[in-house]
């Protein structure tokens, strides 16, 4: 029997959700709201101050990935930094949801996962009798650039194997492994957040971006401490809010994947190049539903630590 989330059938939130906030980069208020959506739907993002124009949660629609990935409509209507909620929702087990919102960025709240979780745990989750679509890997796909590179291998449920590299003292090498299951995912990489180093911010400005950044909402390493009052909330949060983007950028194949992803040093532009291979070459994977229903997962699956 295959394992994945466990999850025979599609689901969505069972009431709407709402928060709001600021845009990380372009530090502009927008609201957000979730809403629960048909089986068959997907994720769905709806910019409410523009005509309610849809833009699918898809690869298709990929525009940017420069330090956030985003999508555009092919009317010119552009929507930023999704892969945090987008994580969040892929491993939580939300198959199909509507988010509106009405600026062109999702709020980056504190920076982590977290707050979207516990937005999720406030909607409620409801199984369709849809059964729900996962796409096995079958054959090993491989990608290198720049002495980065990321890989999916065959495998009955989705897990990762990450590691980063950066030249901070309080950062240096690390990895991860992990089985992500809706547990799992907020126990150890949800509450993790995003994070800069001092002597970049500067020049980020200036390309226009972190115009929301905070310490409220962001880790800020200085050359040898963490600017932050409350310091990290793991040792090696870095490589932990690495794999939260992960998730994000492959949530875009609109799938649950059955595959075990290795990165190394990987960011937003190859995890995206990776979703653009697996969907060009059929050959690679196989589309399959549990064998059996299995059991439902409890309410305190979409449980999560309070920071």
């Amino acid at each position: 029997m295959l394992l994945g989330h466990r999850m025979a059938y599609e689901t969505t939130i069972s009431k709407p959700v709402e928060v709001e906030g600021i845009g990380l980069h372009h530090g502009a208020p927008v609201k957000l709201k979730i809403k629960p959506a048909p089986p068959a739907t997907g994720i769905v993002f709806i910019r409410t101050d523009l005509d309610n124009t849809a833009i699918p949660a898809s690869w298709k629609y990929v525009e940017r990935v420069s330090y956030a990935t985003s999508l555009m409509h092919p009317k010119g209507i552009f929507i930023s930094t999704t892969e945090h909620l987008l994580s969040v929702l892929y491993s939580m087990g939300i198959d199909n949801a509507f988010v509106e919102l009405d600026n062109l960025e999702l709020p980056i709240l504190d920076g982590s996962g977290l707050p979207f979780v516990q937005l999720l745990q406030k909607a409620g989750r409801k199984e369709s009798r849809r059964p729900r679509r996962y796409m096995k890997i079958v054959k090993e796909l491989r990608l290198e650039s720049g002495g980065k590179s990321v890989a999916i291998l065959p495998a009955n449920q989705f897990s990762l194997r990450c590691r980063n590299y950066f030249k901070h003292p309080l950062v240096g090498e690390q990895s991860l492994e992990i089985d992500v299951t809706p547990e799992t995912y907020a126990r150890e990489i949800a509450p993790a957040r995003t994070f800069g180093f001092e002597y970049e911010l500067d020049q980020m400005r200036d390309q226009g971006l972190i115009r929301g950044a905070s310490l409220e909402n962001a880790i800020c390493f200085t050359r040898d401490s963490v600017a932050n009052p409350g310091g990290l909330r793991f040792r090696d949060e870095c490589c932990r809010h690495k794999a939260l983007d992960l998730i994000g950028d492959l949530a875009l194949i609109g799938r649950p994947l059955l595959g075990c992803v290795v990165a190394e040093k990987a960011g937003h532009a190859l995890h995206v190049q990776l979703v653009n291979q697996i969907m060009s070459d059929p050959s690679l994977y196989e589309i399959v539903t549990l064998e059996r229903p299995a059991a439902r997962f409890p309410q305190a699956a979409m449980t999560a630590p309070a920071y």
